[in-house]
């Protein structure tokens, strides 16, 4: 892992503290607060998906131009894609 994406990393975990900091101090009731950790949590949850997918692909495409390989219809991508998904549901 480069030090970019480690610090891209650590961006995100502090901002996913910080927000589930805020959320457990805030003086709301209990209800209300497991809603927005579940809401927080899936909008963590696409945008850590959106990620995976785009760096599949950017992955894919360099597999793919590194080895000189045609795309059959997008196979590659049906392949990174999927195995983005299962990551995530994992």
């Amino acid at each position: 892992m480069s030090n970019d994406q480690k610090v891209i990393v650590g961006f995100l975990c502090g901002v996913a503290a910080g927000a589930l900091a805020g959320l457990l101090l805030a003086p709301t009731s209990g209800e209300e607060t497991r809603k927005k950790i579940t809401d927080k949590a899936s909008d963590l949850k696409d945008d850590l998906s959106n990620q995976l997918n785009t760096t599949f692909g950017r992955l894919s495409e360099q597999v793919t131009n590194s080895l000189g390989l045609k795309k059959t219809n997008g196979l590659v991508d049906q392949i990174t894609r999927k195995t983005a998904s299962e990551t995530l549901d994992a």
